[in-house]
């Protein structure tokens, strides 16, 4: 199986975590989200569901039919024994997801930015961080039909509005915050992209000190544009919350808009 690289030791692992989750950590939880049984007791996952990460991506599944729930394993490989109850292969389906999308305890995946979006939704999601946030809450909700109007408002605003404008007014309004607040500034160094290379390190530099004193500064031509990349240090928070409200989003007619976002 190559599709998804380490699928077979995900499902050695799925197969045999039988004793990692207790249920006394969480029987409330597990009360409030009781299912049919199909077969025996459900099986222990390798996953605290005290944690909100865990506790999210289960809510997310819990709302979904057995046969949704088998189909998804399906598309993965994965094919759950007959044995299994309702409960057995939701949980089955949590621990998988966490671990294909690196968010399993000790996992980490690098994201890699990719050098040209395949639509304006894709770019939302990477250059829209309060977008990307609302959004994966719609989908941990599951909300489908609030995912599909964010989609369609991103690709074609106007016909989105046209379309579900009446009912949709508030997360229209919701989406439109996200889409235009500036990313969260954490710290004093900002990671960068999207300044002309013509302008040079030099010019680049002088650019944002225009902004307040630096303490650090780097940068280099990126492999994929004739743009600049690197990194800046500020004097302080404030300093930074400055050039990324003044620079942050801005068209410099290279193709891509600025990007300034905390380190």
């Amino acid at each position: 199986m190559t599709r998804h690289g380490s699928l077979p030791f995900v499902l050695g692992i799925l197969a045999t975590s039988v004793s990692a989750f207790s249920p006394a950590k969480s029987p409330a939880f597990l009360a409030s989200h009781a299912v049919t049984s199909r077969g025996p007791s459900p099986l222990g996952m390798a996953l605290d569901y005290n944690d909100p990460v865990v506790a999210q991506e289960f809510a997310a599944v819990q709302i979904l039919s057995y046969e949704e729930v088998e189909e998804e394993l399906l598309q993965t490989g994965v094919t759950a024994p007959p044995t299994m109850n309702e409960m057995d292969i939701k949980l089955m389906l949590v621990e998988l997801r966490m671990r294909l999308s690196g968010k399993m305890p000790g996992q980490e995946v690098a994201k890699k930015k990719p050098a040209k979006f395949g639509s304006k939704f894709e770019e939302a999601l990477w250059t829209k961080p309060m977008f990307e946030e609302l959004y994966n809450e719609i989908k941990a909700e599951g909300d489908h039909n609030r995912m599909n109007v964010a989609k369609e408002y991103i690709n074609d605003s106007k016909m989105a509005t046209e379309r579900y404008g009446k009912n949709y007014k508030g997360f229209l309004r919701d989406l439109n915050t996200a889409l235009n607040a500036p990313p969260p500034v954490k710290s004093a160094t900002l990671t960068f992209t999207g300044f002309p290379a013509n302008m040079g390190e030099a010019g680049c530099k002088m650019t944002l000190e225009a902004v307040g004193a630096i303490e650090e500064f780097e940068c280099e031509e990126s492999e994929d544009f004739p743009i600049l990349t690197g990194k800046v240090t500020f004097d302080s928070i404030e300093t930074a919350k400055k050039a990324v409200e003044q620079y942050n989003g801005m068209d410099m007619g290279m193709g891509q808009s600025l990007e300034l976002v905390s380190a």
